[in-house]
């Protein structure tokens, strides 16, 4: 039992690393040819609209990339992504890149250890699992859902923690789709109407200040004690 488990992290871990130097195959390729600056709105929507299809596999593992590498702005390219295809196709492209990067994420916390995650992302960060990993799971989805902490850093967590694949995937993929279309609908909204995009982005600049405000001040859903950022 133990050799299988193990035979089968060191597959995981290796298809993670195989998506993640894919992605990066693919942005260095595509960033060379077009000489423009890709983690950017404007760039990546050149590219995009001069690409066809792919411009849709480019935009899918930028967004895997900005997951798993933090300095990555991945929020305005979706808002982007949805101005260029409309909501529902942005959104589905942007799942899938969010969602891929997440299991690379997870899976390299889980298998390469806290040395790896501190320097991907220069920090490191930890779950308790003593309130069962059925709370740990609605956190993340929480995260998910609403701006409350880092893409990257909740995922390398979930990894470090050894919390089950199938809760990990199973809320990240439910809590990042309905926040996924509300940043792809309001990169739409930009396009058909003015005063919608605003309203949006307004109700979305909000949470991103008062969520975050709120758990460091009053611990909001606990997440200080069930947190640790070193």
């Amino acid at each position: 039992m133990g050799r299988r488990w193990l035979a089968l992290a060191n597959r995981q871990t290796v298809i993670s690393l195989s998506l993640l130097l894919l992605s990066l195959l693919v942005y260095g390729l595509v960033s060379t040819r077009a000489e423009v600056n890709l983690l950017t709105p404007q760039g990546l929507k050149q590219v995009v609209e001069e690409s066809g299809v792919w411009g849709i596999l480019t935009y899918i593992a930028v967004i895997a990339l900005a997951v798993v590498l933090s300095p990555i702005p991945g929020a305005p390219l979706t808002v982007t992504a949805g101005a260029i295809w409309g909501a529902i196709p942005a959104g589905i492209y942007s799942v899938i890149g969010g969602f891929l990067g997440g299991l690379v994420a997870y899976f390299i916390g889980h298998s390469l250890g806290r040395s790896a995650v501190r320097a991907l992302t220069g920090k490191v960060v930890y779950f308790s699992k003593e309130r069962g990993e059925k709370l740990l799971g609605f956190l993340i989805f929480t995260t998910r859902l609403l701006p409350v902490m880092s893409f990257d850093l909740i995922s390398y967590a979930a990894g470090l923690t050894g919390m089950s694949i199938k809760i990990y995937a199973i809320a990240t993929l439910m809590g990042m789709i309905p926040s996924t279309l509300l940043l792809t609908y309001m990169g739409e909204a930009f396009t058909i109407g003015l005063p919608l995009g605003i309203a949006m982005a307004v109700v979305f600049g909000v949470l991103l200040v008062v969520l975050p405000w709120g758990i460091r001040r009053y611990n909001w859903l606990d997440l200080r004690d069930i947190i640790r950022i070193e």
